[in-house]
């Protein structure tokens, strides 16, 4: 297989793997393109290596610098942006968590403490509470061990995780 074949094969499976994940597939093609280019990228590099519109490009470039994923590079003697991704697949994985977290597993929280708080207390209430109450713990476990990774190093979490993926 050459370079530029695998290169294509990954950008199109990250971008599958980000639609499985909830992520617009297009912005995990750029992260993709982004991750494996030698060379930081300005938007009409990415425009014509993935076919895409500028708009497209600059509306996913602009989340992925959210996430914390994606940078901007300026270049001596250019006017035009550049970009290039965080190479270091550790830090990728706590930011892509950290945001996450942020997005997801912290509405979901707040919404399970605020409904905990019902008044009733018929069979039906008690049942709904303790369902509930059941679901947040859950959550609020894996907040926590979200944290304990976020705040982990990079060798303790690739031990537990290698421990983890070969029981």
């Amino acid at each position: 297989m050459e370079l530029q074949e695998a290169k294509n094969e990954f950008i199109q499976a990250w971008g599958t793997f980000g639609s499985e994940w909830g992520i617009n597939r297009t912005m995990a093609q750029i992260h993709a393109l982004l991750l494996v280019s030698a060379e930081s990228l300005s938007t009409e590099d990415i425009m014509e290596q993935l076919d895409v519109s500028r708009g497209n490009v600059n509306m996913n470039t602009r989340e992925l610098i959210a996430w914390g994923i994606v940078y901007r590079v300026t270049k001596k003697g250019e006017r035009r942006e550049f970009f290039e991704a965080e190479k270091d697949i550790y830090k990728v994985a706590i930011k892509i968590m950290k945001e996450r977290r942020k997005r997801e597993l912290g509405p979901v929280l707040e919404t399970l403490n605020e409904l905990k708080q019902i008044k009733s207390s018929d069979k039906e209430s008690k049942e709904f509470k303790r369902v509930i109450s059941d679901i947040s713990a859950f959550g609020e476990s894996t907040d926590k061990m979200i944290e304990r990774m976020i705040k982990a190093d990079e060798n303790w979490f690739t031990g537990s995780l290698m421990r983890f993926l070969t029981k």
